[in-house]
């Protein structure tokens, strides 16, 4: 059933948003380093390696720049029209394209970079393994300001791997554990209203039962 409504919930809103996204393509083909898309390795479902697609928002050797695979706030290896694209999530919209070809699901956990994934406890990575990750979820929404988090942290790559990986790991077998329809569509209401309402707290009213913050986060 959540397959189902991937597919076609991505097929019309490829279709719906394409005045929207057929003009950031021309402008990022005509602007900054003429690249229009992002792709990057991630691991899905069963543990298999996926190109997930981003709008490209960065310098184009980023990633062996500065905090490399993690990007900080005010991070210079963004382009000026990436800040716009990240600032409102639409960096992000392309991954479309990997739920309509079934790389991933609309809600899931975040498909993880290589490098992250390896910090996750084996345990962890075998619940994961089993659903498809996600365009959005419980961790995105938690870490919907990641950057912040990192920005005050003389070393942010340690910060990461010691405080919010872990947690989110928590958040991501929470989801799995309790995965329905009914918290599929839940997330997807939840994540469209912090896009409108970015200070609203109602992600802690909806999803009430989810793993408190840790100290450290608070």
């Amino acid at each position: 059933m959540q397959r189902l409504l991937d597919f076609l919930l991505s097929f019309f809103a490829l279709i719906i948003l394409s005045p929207l996204l057929v003009p950031i393509i021309l402008l990022l083909k005509f602007t900054g380093e003429g690249e229009i898309f992002y792709i990057q390795e991630r691991v899905g479902i069963n543990g298999k390696v996926f190109g997930l697609y981003k709008f490209a928002t960065m310098l184009k050797n980023s990633p062996n720049i500065g905090s490399g695979n993690l990007t900080i706030k005010d991070d210079p290896r963004v382009l000026p029209i990436g800040k716009l694209l990240r600032k409102s999530k639409i960096n992000e919209l392309p991954q479309l394209l990997n739920i309509f070809m079934g790389h991933m699901s609309i809600v899931g956990p975040r498909p993880m970079i290589k490098e992250t994934y390896k910090h996750y406890p084996e345990e962890a990575q075998k619940i994961l393994n089993t659903v498809r990750p996600g365009l959005t979820g419980v961790g995105s929404i938690i870490f919907r300001d990641e950057e912040k988090f990192l920005a005050n942290n003389e070393n942010p790559v340690e910060f990461y791997n010691s405080i919010i990986i872990p947690y989110k790991s928590d958040l991501e077998i929470w989801y799995v554990k309790n995965n329905s329809i009914l918290l599929y569509l839940k997330i997807i209401f939840v994540t469209a209203w912090v896009v409108l309402f970015s200070k609203s707290n109602i992600s802690r009213k909806l999803l009430s039962d989810i793993p408190p913050k840790p100290i450290n986060l608070k």
